[in-house]
């Protein structure tokens, strides 16, 4: 018998189951389309969603090959940016301490330890030729006002950085000049790419963060670097909740989440999770799932299980699932549990291409600590179950085993 509970929430389960020139330069913010080639194939299975146009499409049967991938050692240098109007207070050395190696660990435990972000501050300021007022930096930047403040960037650190070296330029502004607004930190996307040393510059980061910084902001817009989209919902006013969406539960969602490690969708496509990791749930018929939290290390000594259940729900979407736990980048979790989110590959960046199910709308948790404490309990715990709605596919957890393996039943619809 199971006690019924509002719509969209979880029913008490008795089951227990066993087992180019500078002036030619045109940026695009985060949210701009930038094109690139198909690169490899990442999956064969069924499940693995057709990338789209959609900017930061989670499509993942393709490479965007106009990104990074990181599934092998990146080298990111660290321009530090001062102006005439201001003397610098604080010396490059202690603003890089700001972010590394705290961004390193993230994606070394993010990743299993299969991509490593290697950083190359550099030990000296690089004086830009107007003072920070004149660029106008804001959020939603001018465009010429931006490519002003790139262009002069570039030209300036070029004297002494040879840029054919790295992959990633992090530009970083003097936190305590007037003009620097810190809601300005983001991606920049260049719609042509910049020559310079021999090599192209697609995109760069300009931090504007102050000192110390907001919480994972780095591993945020790096993130974006690899070709992953914001999750977060901006108001249209800029006012009320921005966390709707995935609340506390991936670091492209909120840097301040108490969850922040990347869903298992997202590692499945930068690489660090294969096939074998990830269950297809597909045809007739109820499937027993043995799921990993996606969180975790591998086993000491052993390979890494399974991490991710999906199900097919449409030509451009799916639903995940996976456990999170108290491991890795998720030690000041507010719940564990199994998490069911839905995935579409056709939604671009901030338009929701990630929406966290919520297996308890009656309650919330964490209101002290959440970014959005009604999703702070969304994971379903032992025993319960979730028919999600709109697809009627249902997710029953069995029990979480000593070592933390939380086995799952999923049923497609007309199965139940």
């Amino acid at each position: 018998m199971r006690a019924q509970q509002p719509p969209g929430g979880v029913e008490r389960s008795r089951l227990r189951a066993g087992a180019a020139a500078f002036t030619s330069l045109a940026a695009l913010a985060a949210t701009g389309l930038v094109a690139g080639p198909a690169v490899g194939a990442p999956s064969a299975s069924p499940c693995a969603l057709p990338r789209t146009a959609a900017h930061h499409s989670l499509g993942l049967d393709t490479w965007n090959g106009a990104y990074p991938r990181p599934n092998q050692n990146l080298d990111a240098v660290m321009i530090f940016l001062s102006f005439p109007d201001s003397a610098p207070l604080i010396e490059p050395a202690e603003l890089a301490a700001d972010h590394f190696p705290a961004t390193s660990e993230y994606f070394d435990r993010a990743s299993y330890g299969r991509f490593s972000l290697r950083p190359h501050p550099r030990p000296g300021w690089t004086p830009m030729p107007h003072e920070s007022e004149e660029y106008d930096i804001r959020r939603d930047w001018d465009a010429g006002k931006r490519a002003a403040y790139l262009r002069d960037a570039i030209a300036a650190a070029d004297k002494d950085v040879d840029f054919s070296r790295y992959d990633i330029v992090y530009l970083v502004a003097d936190p305590d000049a007037p003009g620097v607004d810190s809601d300005a930190t983001k991606v920049v996307n260049l719609e042509r790419p910049l020559e310079v040393d021999g090599t192209e510059i697609k995109r760069v980061v300009t931090v504007f963060e102050r000192h110390p910084p907001d919480r994972n902001v780095l591993a945020h817009e790096t993130g974006h670097v690899f070709d992953l989209p914001d999750l977060y919902h901006r108001p249209v006013d800029g006012k009320g909740d921005w966390d709707t969406h995935v609340g506390d539960w991936d670091v492209m969602g909120s840097q301040f989440g108490l969850s922040p490690d990347l869903f298992g969708w997202h590692k499945w496509k930068l690489g660090w999770l294969s096939r074998t990791q990830i269950t297809c749930v597909q045809g007739t018929g109820s499937r027993l799932v043995s799921l990993e939290p996606v969180d975790a290390p591998p086993p000491a000594g052993g390979s890494l299980g399974t991490r991710l259940a999906v199900v097919r729900t449409g030509p451009d979407s799916v639903l995940a699932i996976e456990a999170r736990s108290g491991a890795g980048n998720d030690t000041e979790t507010c719940t564990e549990g199994v998490l069911v989110y839905r995935v579409r590959s056709d939604a671009a960046s901030g338009d929701g291409p990630v929406e966290v199910v919520d297996a308890h709308p009656a309650t919330q948790a964490c209101s002290d600590r959440s970014v959005y404490p009604p999703l702070a309990d969304a994971p379903l715990e032992e025993g319960e179950t979730l028919t999600v709605p709109g697809t009627g596919v249902r997710v029953e957890v069995a029990d979480r085993s000593g070592a933390g393996v939380w086995t799952v039943k999923i049923t497609p619809p007309g199965e139940a």
